[in-house]
Order: C-alpha cells, then structure tokens, then sequence
C-alpha cells in the first residue's frame, strides 16, 4: 500500500535534485559540502555584498551569512524555495522570485555571484545567459563563483561526452549537460572573467561515506529511512547512483573563482 501511494503521489516523477531532497539529501552539490566551504573561501564572502543565484534550499546562504557576509541576496525562479531560504536569511537577507538570467537587481551591485549546481543543468544559451547576468550585477574586481558539475579530462571526446550526458539525463530526469574544466574556463572568460582559482573534487553524491560527511551521521540516517519507506524512490536514487559510478572516471565536482577586471 506505501508503495503505490508513493508511485500515485504528483512528486513521483520529481527531477532527480527534487527527489534526493523530499528524501532529506541537504547537501545536493556535486563536490559535496567541503568544495563548497572551499568556494566560499576562495570567493572571499565575508564582509562582501553577496548575491546567491538558485539558492535551493538554503544550505550555502546559511554559510555565507554565518561567514559574516555585509548582505544577502539571494534569487530564485522557484517560490518555495524563496520562501525557505527567508526563513534561514530573515533579518539578515532578502531573497527574490527571478529568473537568474534576469535578476531585475542593479548594476554593480554585488562584490560576490555564487551559484552552485545551476549551470550544469542549463542549455548552452542559457548558461552564457546567466554568466552575463553575473558579469552585470558585479562590481569591477568583484567575484563570480560557481560549483558545477565538470566532465574530465579535457581531452575527453564529444562522443564520450554526449553518452554521459545522456545517461545523466535518463536516470536524473532533468537535462544535465556538464562540461570539462577547460569549457568551464572558456564560458567565463568569454564574458570578460578572469579565472583565478579552479578546485575540483570526486563527484561522489551518493556514496555512503560523501552522504556522512555531508549530512552528519543523523542525517545519513534519516535519508536511509527515508529511502527503505519508498521503495520506488529507493529505486529512482539507485539508478542515479548506477550512472554516477558507471562514469565516476570522468565526472568531477568542479569550483572556479573568477574575477570581473576592474
């Protein structure tokens, strides 16, 4: 009977970053939450009027203001994720319903752009939409920072690159399109960027020991329960977790810092 009821439920069919989260996965990023503490470092945010594209739910805008950020912006297409991230930044940020190729925010407005796990989902146009959307709102010398999923080596052929693309897109249901490091490089110093710091990571989401250390062992808990109650979910996370380790050679968490000239 629990069964069914999940299969008939209209989340069922969620994208894979929605499932993982109903299921209690906080930590959706392809490095996990180390490369992300790294990218906040390198990004240099505190002190800094930052401004997070899709912030999800919420996980980094709570770093970035317990790093003692000077103010929080936060933009989001989806209103119940804006609603969630208020809830974390109330008081100290504000947080908007927007599309992130389109803020409505002001020119030079911002000393840091962060965006994690966002661009790797997005088609060729709107990835240089949303980069041109950071390069606007930054200041001169200010940060752009991104955590994405990156495809390696550099070297690797299209063909290859287009098959594990497509395996993503079947078990993720939402059309992953990574790049190698080097194209990540390209797409931000083609608007101007100057690349400064690049950290990469194994792309290890749903292994049991990246699960624990990103989710704290109660955590871990709770997603496994989470996971034995729904077994057609417990099915949809294994799937995922089949195509990340049949391409484990080749998929890489990846943060780039880059500058805007001054």
């Amino acid at each position: 009977m629990r069964r069914h009821a999940w299969h008939e439920r209209p989340d069922a069919g969620l994208k894979g970053h929605r499932l993982l989260a109903r299921l209690g996965k906080r930590v959706l990023r392809p490095g996990g939450a180390e490369l992300t503490t790294i990218l906040l470092a390198r990004a240099g945010v505190t002190g800094s009027d930052v401004v997070e594209l899709a912030p999800g739910l919420g996980r980094t805008a709570r770093e970035i203001i317990d790093r003692r950020a000077r103010s929080y912006v936060g933009v989001d297409s989806d209103p119940v994720a804006v609603d969630a991230v208020r809830g974390i930044v109330s008081g100290r940020g504000t947080v908007a319903v927007a599309d992130a190729s389109a803020t409505g925010l002001p020119a030079g407005s911002a000393d840091v752009v962060l965006g994690e796990a966002m661009l790797s989902m997005q088609g060729d146009k709107a990835k240089n939409a949303i980069v041109a959307e950071a390069a606007r709102i930054l200041r001169p010398g200010g940060r752009y920072g991104i955590h994405e999923l990156g495809l390696t080596p550099d070297t690797l052929p299209d063909q290859v690159k287009t098959g594990i693309r497509q395996a993503l897109a079947r078990s993720l249901k939402v059309n992953a399109r990574p790049q190698t490091v080097a194209e990540w490089r390209t797409l931000l110093e083609s608007h101007g960027f100057v690349v400064e710091h690049v950290d990469t990571a194994p792309m290890a989401l749903l292994d049991p020991r990246r699960v624990i250390a990103d989710e704290g062992v109660r955590g871990a808990a709770r997603f496994v329960g989470n996971l034995i109650a729904h077994p057609d979910a417990r099915r949809r996370v294994l799937s995922m977790r089949r195509a990340f380790r049949t391409h484990r050679d080749h998929l890489v968490g990846v943060a780039i810092v880059a500058r805007k000239p001054a």
